[in-house]
């Protein structure tokens, strides 16, 4: 293993991953697929998530080379931003942000302050566009951004490099997973109410992680 990944990687994750491979045994995963599941465990001690992931053909590899050429990360929360940072920091130096930076301080009726940020964002962002690739989004908490992000590529607007939806709960979660799954955009995606921040930042701090390996 590359010196560089010695270096993020403490000797307790090291074993972690060992034990988490040698339980999980033979999973018919890609390797990055696999490094994003052995990932999610280590964030949730649940080996229950195995069968709930789902990617999109060549997800993790399209997000991999979004990250590589600069892609920024868009959060749907600051708990998802701040779970990010320091992986970004200590690999591509990648800028990693939360659509609640863009959120007014009350939402409209019938929205929410994330899917009202993710419009904003999505409209400011979109102008550096041309300049790198489109941002990874992550989505561990918010169901109504992941909605709002899916009505601005619907009505033209530029598709996310890749989106991380691991809404947690149960008013809208599910339909926004099966329409994420739906939707033709690139995705890891995990199936059933279960998600989280914790999560999301886990599954792009693995493809962080990757670009390191690659190197």
């Amino acid at each position: 293993m590359p010196s560089q990944v010695q270096q993020i990687d403490h000797p307790i994750f090291i074993e972690s991953i060992r034990l988490i491979k040698a339980r999980l045994g033979s999973t018919g995963l890609t390797d990055l697929e696999q490094m994003v599941l052995e990932r999610l465990i280590h964030s949730s001690g649940d080996f229950q998530l195995a069968p709930l992931l789902s990617f999109s053909p060549r997800a993790c590899q399209l997000g991999l080379s979004a990250l590589t050429a600069g892609a920024p990360i868009l959060a749907d929360t600051s708990m998802a931003a701040a779970g990010v940072r320091p992986m970004a920091l200590r690999t591509l130096n990648t800028s990693v942000r939360s659509v609640l930076e863009w959120a007014p301080l009350e939402a409209r009726a019938g929205s929410t302050r994330t899917a009202e940020g993710m419009e904003l964002a999505w409209k400011e962002l979109s102008s550096q566009f041309a300049k790198t690739c489109s941002p990874i989004v992550l989505i561990g908490s918010a169901p109504t951004a992941m909605n709002a992000l899916l009505d601005l590529v619907n009505q033209g607007a530029a598709a996310p490099s890749l989106i991380i939806g691991m809404p947690v709960g149960f008013v809208g979660v599910l339909e926004s997973k099966k329409r994420l799954a739906n939707s033709g955009l690139p995705y890891i995606l995990l199936n059933g109410n279960r998600g989280g921040s914790g999560l999301v930042a886990g599954a792009v701090n693995a493809l962080l992680r990757a670009s390191q390996i690659s190197n």
